[in-house]
């Protein structure tokens, strides 16, 4: 099996992301509606969904 070097410690660093991700959505002033679309985008898709969050999620 390949193993990447680095792997484990990079699945922890998007792993802390998202978190961090998480936190944010859940305190900014989006409606509730929103804030529980983009954390499933965020849990589902967990490198994409935080690019995509770090773009065009909710602000502040």
């Amino acid at each position: 099996m390949l193993e990447l070097p680095f792997g484990g410690l990079l699945g922890l660093i998007i792993l802390i992301l998202d978190i961090y991700a998480i936190v944010k959505i859940a305190q900014s002033t989006a409606t509730t509606g929103m804030k529980v679309l983009w954390i499933v985008l965020v849990v589902l898709l967990p490198v994409l969904g935080l690019i995509i969050w770090a773009l065009f999620g909710p602000k502040g």
